[in-house]
C-alpha cells in the first residue's frame, strides 16, 4: 500500500486539528451549557414574577451559561488542537532535522555518513538523492587518494633511475656514453607521457573533455589506422594486422578523433604483447550499435586479472610493462572515451591464446 505524500499528510494534519477543535467545542458546549442554565434556574426558583420578566432573565441566563460553556470549550479545544499540531509537526520535521545533522557531519569530512530512510515518500527520495551524491563524492575522494598514491609510485621508478645515473655521471662512476644518454632520454619521455595521460584522464573524469559526436563512416578511419601500424612493421618480424569490415556496416554517431585514440591504444597493447602471430580488427553491428573488436594471438591475460584491466596503473607484470614503455592508463582512458560516446567496452582473454578487446558505438 502506497504511503501518503507530504502534501496529503499536511492536509490531513490540519483537517484533524480542525476536527478535534470542532468536536471538543460541540461536546463541551453540549454538556456544560445546560448545566449552567439549570444552576441559574435554581437561583430564581420560587420567585413570583411575570412571564415577560422571566423570559428576559432566562435569555440573559442562557447567554451567560453558553458564554461560560463556549469559553471552556475554546480553552480545552485549543489545548487539544495545539498538542496534536505539535506532535504532527514534530513527526514531519524530525527527519529534516536529522538530515541537517547528517549533512553537517558530511561537510565536516565524515564522508561515510548517510541519511536513513524516511516513511514520507518525498523525504525518502531526498534522502536517497543525498546518499547517492555522498557515495559519488566519497568515490571521487577515494579515487583522488588512489591517484596520488599511484602517481607517486609510478614516478618513483623513473626518478630513481634518473637520480642514480645523474649522480654516477657527476662523480665519474658512470661513463657518459650515448647509451646512457639514450636511457635517460627514454625515462624522460616516459614521465612526459605519464603526465600527458594523467592530464587527459583527469579531464575525462571531471567532464572537461569535449566529445564532438557526428555521423561518420568507420571504414576510412579503420583502414588508415591499420595502414599506419602495418607500416611500422615493415622493417621487422611482427604480427600480421588485418581488417574484417562488412560493406553493409551503417554509419555511427561518434567522435572520429576519440575513436582513433581508442583504436591506437588497443592496437598498441596488442602489438606490445603479440611479438608474432596475428592481430585482427573485426567490425559487426546490431540494431542499435556497431562493434569493433581488436583480437590478437599474444600472451593473453590470466582470468584473475581480467576484472582489473581497465583500472588506472594496473599491470599484470609491472616490470615488463614499464620496460615496454606503457603508462598503465591507456585502457582506463579508452574505457571512459567509449562510455562518453554512449558505448561499452569488454575484454575476453585466455593465457597463451590471446585477447580480444571490443567496444561499441551507437548507430547514427
Amino acid at each position: 500500500m502506497a504511503k501518503p505524500d507530504l502534501r496529503s499528510r499536511l492536509f490531513l494534519s490540519h483537517f484533524a486539528v480542525m476536527l478535534v477543535g470542532l468536536v471538543t467545542l460541540t461536546v463541551i458546549g453540549k454538556v456544560s451549557s445546560p448545566r449552567f442554565f439549570v444552576v441559574y434556574l435554581q437561583h430564581i426558583e420560587g420567585r413570583v414574577i411575570s412571564i415577560r420578566t422571566l423570559r428576559t432573565e432566562l435569555v440573559r441566563g442562557f447567554e451567560f451559561a453558553w458564554s461560560r460553556g463556549a469559553l471552556w470549550s475554546m480553552a480545552l479545544g485549543a489545548s487539544a488542537a495545539g498538542a496534536l499540531s505539535y506532535l504532527v509537526a514534530k513527526r514531519i520535521v524530525q527527519p529534516l532535522i536529522q538530515m541537517e545533522e547528517i549533512t553537517q557531519k558530511f561537510a565536516a569530512g565524515e564522508l561515510d555518513k548517510r541519511v536513513p530512510a524516511s516513511e514520507i515518500p518525498e523525504l525518502n527520495q531526498l534522502a536517497a538523492s543525498f546518499n547517492r551524491m555522498a557515495a559519488d563524492l566519497q568515490g571521487v575522494e577515494q579515487r583522488r587518494r588512489d591517484l596520488v598514491t599511484d602517481l607517486t609510485h609510478e614516478l618513483r621508478t623513473p626518478l630513481t633511475v634518473l637520480e642514480g645515473y645523474l649522480e654516477g655521471l657527476a662523480d665519474g662512476t658512470i661513463a657518459p656514453t650515448p647509451e646512457v644518454y639514450e636511457l635517460l632520454g627514454k625515462e624522460t619521455v616516459r614521465m612526459r607521457r605519464l603526465v600527458n595521460d594523467l592530464q587527459e584522464l583527469s579531464k575525462i573524469e571531471t567532464g572537461y573533455l569535449p566529445i564532438d559526436a557526428q555521423q561518420m563512416d568507420l571504414y576510412p578511419l579503420l583502414t588508415s589506422v591499420v595502414q599506419r601500424f602495418s607500416d611500422q612493421l615493415l622493417t621487422g618480424d611482427g604480427p600480421l594486422i588485418s581488417l574484417e569490415y562488412p560493406p553493409e556496416t551503417p554509419l555511427v554517431l561518434a567522435d572520429a578523433g576519440r575513436v582513433e585514440q581508442i583504436l591506437v591504444n588497443l592496437l598498441s597493447n596488442a602489438l606490445r604483447y603479440t611479438p608474432v602471430g596475428k592481430i585482427t580488427l573485426q567490425v559487426w553491428h546490431t540494431e542499435t550499435h556497431a562493434w569493433i573488436a581488436v583480437s590478437d594471438t599474444g600472451q593473453g591475460i590470466a582470468p584473475e586479472d581480467l576484472p582489473h584491466v581497465f583500472e588506472r596503473f594496473w599491470r599484470a607484470d609491472r616490470s615488463r610493462n614499464r620496460h615496454s614503455g606503457g603508462t598503465g592508463l591507456g585502457l582506463a582512458i579508452s574505457q571512459r572515451l567509449v562510455q562518453l560516446q554512449g558505448g561499452e567496452i569488454e575484454v575476453e582473454s585466455e593465457v597463451g591464446k590471446g585477447s580480444t578487446f571490443r567496444f561499441s558505438l551507437p548507430l547514427a
